[in-house]
């Protein structure tokens, strides 16, 4: 089948388990939106940047606990992310937006969220307090569920170790999965090696750690319209579309209409267009493919990766570019699967 196959049928695999996935979960967006008496519950807690196939793994073991034992499954979150508070400078781009985290977290089979907000004060707690009156007091936590790597509470003190001290005194076991990764592979599932990924603009190799397309979400804005002139119409997302964008180029991929889910298949720029003298800022642009007639200013939608076509070069005059723009345009249903009038 090859790779572009493989890419395009994982890619419409995540999409179906997806779908048949997500079911309505409690969602509390402060400690104090817990209704009182919650619980019992399995419980696990991380930033969940993305929540990629590692996530997912620590995420199938608390609902089967939780499922096993009769209790609730909790995942305990936080937004923004704590860096962008504590050292804004060295904060990541986030992988996903926090609706969609929200989503990708019900698509687990986690029972209820609790997006903790992220401030000066949170991040002052010391461990004991957060286990104290987050997980115990209002989730009612029998087992916490955590990553190897967990750290918590102030000048992230508290670790697995902890945890178990803490569980061994206030009534909760502590279970750490182990970090898992592709087989082959040294290196674990984690948001950092996805972010190296899509930087390098391998978003087929970061679509495998992440268990589904790399997405950027954002509003549609007015361009500079020369796709339209040339008979390929573009969405530009606007400068604070939210996730991590890749190394320019042109990539295979889908763009959804967040509101009602529709996914259409689209050829994405990455960029500045450098063929027309260039921009200062780089865009997020997606031609739907065989679609003139689309009006999406304003909507919110997102550009899914599937896979980078070539990287962006600077054309010697029109006819150049628009023979190249075809190409792009032909490749982009092989690796998509789909043909003309789609």
């Amino acid at each position: 089948m090859g790779r572009r196959g493989s890419e395009r049928l994982r890619s419409v695999a995540w999409h179906s388990w997806y779908v048949q996935q997500s079911e309505p979960v409690q969602r509390w967006s402060d400690l104090r939106d817990v209704p009182p008496g919650f619980g019992p519950s399995v419980v696990t807690i991380g930033n969940f940047d993305g929540v990629h196939r590692g996530h997912r793994a620590v995420l199938q073991h608390v609902v089967d606990a939780a499922r096993a034992a009769g209790l609730r499954s909790v995942a305990v979150t936080f937004d923004p992310h704590p860096l962008a508070v504590l050292y804004p400078d060295r904060a990541p781009q986030p992988l996903s937006t926090t609706e969609h985290k929200l989503e990708l977290l019900a698509a687990a089979g986690i029972d209820a969220v609790l997006v903790m907000p992220f401030t000066h004060e949170l991040a002052q707690w010391s461990p004991r307090r957060f286990v104290q009156e987050a997980l115990v007091d209002a989730l009612g936590a029998k087992e916490v569920v955590v990553g190897s790597d967990t750290r918590f509470g102030y000048r992230n003190a508290g670790d697995v170790d902890t945890l178990r001290e803490l569980g061994a005194e206030l009534g909760f076991t502590v279970q750490v999965v182990a970090d898992l990764g592709r087989r082959g592979e040294e290196r674990r599932w984690s948001s950092t090696w996805i972010r190296e990924l899509i930087a390098a603009g391998d978003v087929a190799a970061a679509t495998e750690v992440l268990g589904r397309p790399h997405r950027v979400t954002g509003t549609v804005v007015h361009g500079d319209h020369r796709g339209r002139e040339m008979g390929y119409p573009t969405a530009n997302l606007a400068p604070d579309a939210v996730g991590a964008v890749p190394a320019d180029g042109v990539y295979a991929g889908w763009l959804v209409r967040t509101e009602s889910g529709e996914r259409l298949p689209a050829a994405i720029s990455v960029g500045t267009n450098p063929t027309f003298e260039g921009r200062r800022d780089r865009r997020v642009e997606a031609y739907v493919l065989d679609r003139v007639d689309l009006d999406l200013y304003g909507e919110v939608v997102a550009v899914e990766f599937v896979e980078r076509l070539r990287p962006t070069v600077k054309f010697e005059g029109m006819d150049a570019l628009m023979r190249q723009m075809a190409d792009d345009v032909t490749r982009c249903r092989e690796v998509l699967g789909v043909s003309t009038g789609v």
